[in-house]
């Protein structure tokens, strides 16, 4: 088999060639190409959210990688867009590879139209992500990251928007939204620190660290941390909307380390700005960068970081060699 892959600031070259040694070492003729239209991180992050906002047509692959796909029996890629025009030239192909854990830059629609198979890596980053939550729960209800900035402007800060109830996660509520991967992770690690974990998952039944709420508002109106796990898609954009932030308690904080439609952005930012909840923690936007005039950038009671939740070496490494075995899986599936 002829096999495509595409390597860009994230996976690079050097370790998508690493990571995809087993199809070689099965006999498939592996030809690793970078992605010069991402050449840098910022550009790739831009790319990605016009691909998760608009699709995996609205940003045409380079011809000359285009090019080299017609003629390619397995494409692999992490963020170049696989869209309609291209699905249609490869004649050949029969297995696009994603290395994430959802699909969003590949037409799925016309693949499966073509019998081509779309293998992705869920969970790759589950552990990144996880444990970028905590990190966040803890630097928002303990003030860490404030401090800091302000210490490097010389300030010995003492004054907090939640000055008056600092919390301890034990014996606190925390509400995870999607026990998938990443929420069973987090409810995992937060058990370790005694605090008690309620979930809310159509599609998750138990977990061995936290209690099914069956009512999403039931959850959000119980939760002193709610942090957001789930998968976006048409059905679950704007989960999170007006209604059920208005149902927080006035000491909780939400966290979001998924992606930002899932929580009307509008409604946390009112929310935020009246001082109806404690705080927030958020790693993702509906716009990215934040531009300069960001209402975000007015706030004291956020932890605010650059879609860093998922992003860390070890997740980018092991994510092409999960994905080689699932695609020679698939090969002898047929």
């Amino acid at each position: 088999m002829k096999i495509l892959a595409i390597a860009d600031p994230y996976i690079p070259a050097d370790m998508l060639e690493e990571g995809t040694s087993a199809l070689r070492e099965a006999g498939h003729d592996v030809d690793v190409v970078t992605w010069n239209a991402a050449d840098s991180i910022e550009r790739l992050q831009e790319i990605n959210l016009l691909v998760e906002q608009h699709g995996p047509n609205a940003v045409p692959l380079d011809d000359d990688l285009s090019s080299l796909a017609q003629h390619a029996d397995v494409v692999i890629t992490q963020f170049a867009p696989i869209g309609t025009q291209l699905v249609d030239a490869a004649s050949n192909l029969k297995i696009i590879g994603v290395l994430r854990g959802g699909t969003e830059n590949v037409d799925r629609q016309a693949a499966q139209a073509r019998g081509i198979r779309v293998v992705n890596t869920p969970g790759r980053n589950a552990r990144a992500v996880a444990e970028f939550a905590v990190g966040l729960i803890l630097a928002e209800t303990r003030n860490i990251a404030r401090t800091h900035a302000a210490m490097m402007e010389h300030v010995w800060l003492k004054d907090f928007p939640n000055g008056e109830d600092i919390p301890e996660l034990e014996g606190r509520t925390v509400g995870i939204v999607g026990a998938g991967a990443i929420g069973q992770l987090v409810m995992k690690f937060l058990t370790g620190m005694d605090a008690t974990c309620v979930f809310y998952d159509p599609y998750c039944q138990s977990s061995p660290w936290g209690t099914k709420v069956e009512d999403l508002a039931d959850l959000v109106a119980a939760s002193d941390v709610l942090s957001i796990h789930s998968r976006l898609s048409a059905d679950t954009h704007h989960l999170i909307d007006r209604d059920l932030l208005a149902r927080m308690k006035p000491s909780a904080i939400l966290v979001n380390t998924a992606r930002s439609g899932l929580v009307d952005e509008e409604a946390l930012l009112d929310c935020l700005e009246a001082g109806r909840i404690m705080g927030a923690a958020i790693d993702t936007f509906d716009r990215e960068p934040l531009p300069a005039d960001s209402r975000w950038l007015t706030l004291r009671n956020v932890t605010i970081t650059s879609h860093l939740a998922g992003s860390t070496k070890d997740a980018f490494r092991k994510t092409p060699r999960m994905l080689s075995k699932r695609i020679l899986t698939a090969l002898e599936e047929g």
